[in-house]
């Protein structure tokens, strides 16, 4: 069997627009399983944010991975033993906080338990919280609250302001720390070590196999690097130029069961 991992993003990818998994490619990626081939849920999302689709895909009895934090943490399904973290240093990140307090951001801290907010009724706070299910603590000032080293801090922007703010983010950044675009209204500064091109290599390197046995799937920039790292990678007929054009192979969208698509096209599944 030519690949022994598949690797998906959630949003965009795996779930279609409705946020549900399809009985199609779930039963796919089911079979895909039977046949001895593990998967990994690849997200932006904090760690409790996979647990719904690492529970209706059952990784926890066929050697699931969860992929969280853009790989910035690595989870085993079935102990919740973390194999991989990368955090951001605290000092350096109440910098971070306090130089954006300038822009039009609401940023959302995690602990990998709950979120952390200045205000609770911020743009998008209520639909990260639910995307999650976790739930959120509004606390004041983020950067004088701050006592513990996240992994990331996201922000929420209004789509349109979204690639001037980023370019504005960029620019007073510290040379180990990056931002990225992770959803029409998302960014999330990160250290630049993170990325989940970097996290499937973690990966292949923990379960023995190569990255040319890896087929990923995604639909953003954040999923390129994985993407490029993997033997195959996938861009969903949704996906953004950008994406498509990193990619060895263009699926159908995710309302069309792209990922169950092309497991037959390459005969992962039979």
């Amino acid at each position: 069997m030519k690949y022994k991992l598949i690797a998906m993003d959630l949003d965009g990818t795996l779930n279609n627009s409705q946020k549900i998994i399809t009985e199609r490619t779930r039963s796919a990626l089911m079979q895909a399983q039977r046949q001895g081939v593990r998967l990994a849920l690849a997200s932006a999302r904090p760690s409790p944010g996979l647990f719904k689709e690492r529970d209706i895909l059952h990784l926890q009895e066929f050697g699931g991975l969860l992929m969280s934090y853009n790989g910035g943490r690595i989870v085993d399904a079935a102990t919740g033993a973390a194999l991989f973290e990368t955090a951001m240093d605290i000092a350096q990140t109440k910098q971070v906080l306090r130089q954006l307090e300038t822009l039009p951001v609401t940023p959302i801290l995690d602990d990998g338990r709950q979120f952390y907010v200045a205000d609770a009724q911020g743009y998008k706070v209520d639909y990260e919280c639910r995307n999650n299910n976790m739930i959120c603590s509004e606390v004041g000032n983020l950067a004088d609250f701050l006592s513990f080293a996240p992994i990331k801090i996201l922000m929420s922007v209004l789509p349109e302001q979204l690639p001037r703010v980023q370019s504005e983010i960029a620019a007073f950044l510290p040379d180990d720390l990056t931002v990225v675009q992770t959803a029409p209204f998302y960014l999330e500064v990160i250290p630049k070590v993170i990325n989940k091109g970097q996290g499937i290599r973690d990966i292949c390197r923990t379960i023995g196999i190569s990255a040319e046995e890896v087929i990923a799937f995604g639909d953003a920039a954040n999923d390129i690097p994985m993407l490029r790292a993997a033997g195959m990678g996938v861009a969903m007929g949704n996906a953004s130029e950008e994406t498509k054009a990193a990619a060895d192979y263009i699926t159908a969208t995710n309302d069309e069961d792209g990922i169950a698509a092309a497991l037959h096209h390459f005969e992962v599944i039979v």
